[in-house]
């Protein structure tokens, strides 16, 4: 397995492609590993671009330091990654809280960030995003089972036609409990902190980087007034609407998604 120490602890991280563009970092969200980039958006992305993929602290094969983190040691630490592997300066994309950690880089370590893409996320969590993120929070403190805690968070981050798809739901729950999760429940709960105490709403006006934010029409998790305020407070971005999709849009229009990515990210290069 790829690892790099960084601050005394290994990081699992893998790098796919080559090419003459920048190098891309996918970021995970809450719950997730980043091997979840690995089927529909890493054969598209990597054939143009480097694409590096990693473990947030505590997850997969990353090693856990213990204690709080917020979005912001969080971003500090996909910098260090970068300085491990030597790589100047990247492209990011972040998913919910890997977004979260890519404002954070932007706005800590602005000349190591060369392009943003912003994928259902916020700047800072409104009272309903607080009350489910203490929800999930309180589910995963309380031992509430692998599979219970996949479907709920299925209803929040699927559209209602993939939902009625009973026989793929129930692959998708076999799929994510078959070996356990990658991120077990104390570490989960210092994910939903650090997604709780996010706030970056003063600051956006002060990333001076291209971005994009992508937004799944019936995201319920993240709505799409949580981008539209992303794309207007950053001075130099834009916003984009997939019509099919909900929070998971980069699964449920992957095609699309990946078109739209790699056009933004090529763009003028």
């Amino acid at each position: 397995m790829p690892h790099v120490v960084v601050q005394g602890r290994k990081v699992y991280y893998e790098s796919h492609g080559e090419g003459s563009l920048p190098p891309l970092v996918l970021v995970m969200g809450t719950g997730g590993s980043c091997k979840g980039w690995l089927p529909l958006q890493v054969p598209d992305l990597s054939r143009t671009r480097r694409t590096i993929l990693f473990d947030h602290r505590g997850v997969g094969g990353s090693e856990d330091p213990g204690g709080a983190f917020t979005t912001a040691m969080l971003a500090d630490d996909l910098v260090d990654l970068l300085d491990a592997l030597d790589v100047p300066k990247a492209d990011v994309l972040g998913i919910f809280m890997g977004g979260m950690v890519g404002q954070e880089v932007a706005l800590r370590h602005p000349d190591r960030l060369e392009r943003l893409v912003l994928v259902g996320t916020f700047a800072r969590p409104d009272a309903k995003r607080r009350v489910l993120l203490e929800l999930w929070r309180d589910l995963a403190r309380g031992g509430a089972g692998i599979d219970v805690m996949v479907r709920e968070r299925l209803l929040w981050t699927l559209q209602d036609d993939t939902l009625e798809q009973t026989d793929l739901i129930d692959a998708m729950v076999r799929f994510f409990t078959r070996d356990g999760a990658p991120v077990d429940e104390d570490v989960f709960v210092r994910q939903c902190d650090a997604c709780l105490s996010h706030d970056t709403a003063d600051r956006l006006r002060e990333i001076p980087h291209p971005t994009l934010v992508l937004c799944g029409r019936h995201d319920r998790l993240t709505p799409p007034g949580m981008h539209r305020f992303l794309a207007d407070e950053i001075p130099d971005a834009r916003l984009v609407t997939i019509d099919y999709g909900a929070h998971l849009v980069m699964a449920e229009s992957a095609v699309r998604f990946n078109e739209i990515v790699d056009s933004f990210l090529s763009e003028g290069r």
